[in-house]
C-alpha cells in the first residue's frame, strides 16, 4: 500500500490517522481487493470495477460506495447517525466509524457488481 501511504502522508495530520485506520480495516479484511489511487482519492476495486472510494474534507470522511450503495444503505446511514448525499455518505472526523457497515457496503458492491464488466454501473 506504498501509495496509499504517500496519500495519507500529504493530507491533515488530525484527519490522518481516521484514514489510514479505515483504509488498513478494508485492506485487512478484503484482502482481495485491489488498492490504488484515482481522481486523487485512494479507492478499493474488484476485478477491475470500483467497489469503493474514500476522500477528506475538512469536517468529515467521505465514503463513496457508488449511488446504489447509497440507496440501498440509506437508513442504515441515518442509523449509524451519518448523512450523506446522491454518491457518498458524510463520517465526521470526530464519530466512529461503524465498521459494520461499510463491511455491508462493501460485500452488496462486491455481490451487486461480480459480473459488472466496467469500472463504474451502467
Amino acid at each position: 500500500m506504498e501509495t496509499f501511504n504517500e496519500y495519507v502522508a500529504q493530507i491533515d495530520p488530525k484527519q490522518r490517522e481516521r484514514m489510514q485506520e479505515v483504509l488498513d480495516w478494508v485492506k485487512e479484511n478484503f484482502p482481495n481487493l485491489k488498492p490504488r489511487i484515482a481522481w486523487n482519492q485512494p479507492m478499493f476495486t474488484d476485478h477491475g470495477t470500483y467497489i469503493i472510494g474514500f476522500s477528506v474534507s475538512k469536517k468529515h470522511l467521505a465514503v463513496a460506495p457508488e449511488a446504489v450503495g447509497i440507496t440501498q444503505f440509506a437508513d442504515d446511514i441515518v442509523e449509524a447517525g451519518y448523512d450523506y448525499t446522491k454518491q457518498l455518505m458524510r463520517i465526521p472526523w470526530e464519530s466512529p466509524v461503524d465498521f459494520s457497515l461499510l463491511e455491508r457496503m462493501i460485500k452488496f458492491n462486491m455481490a451487486d457488481k461480480v459480473d459488472c464488466t466496467t469500472f463504474w454501473r451502467k
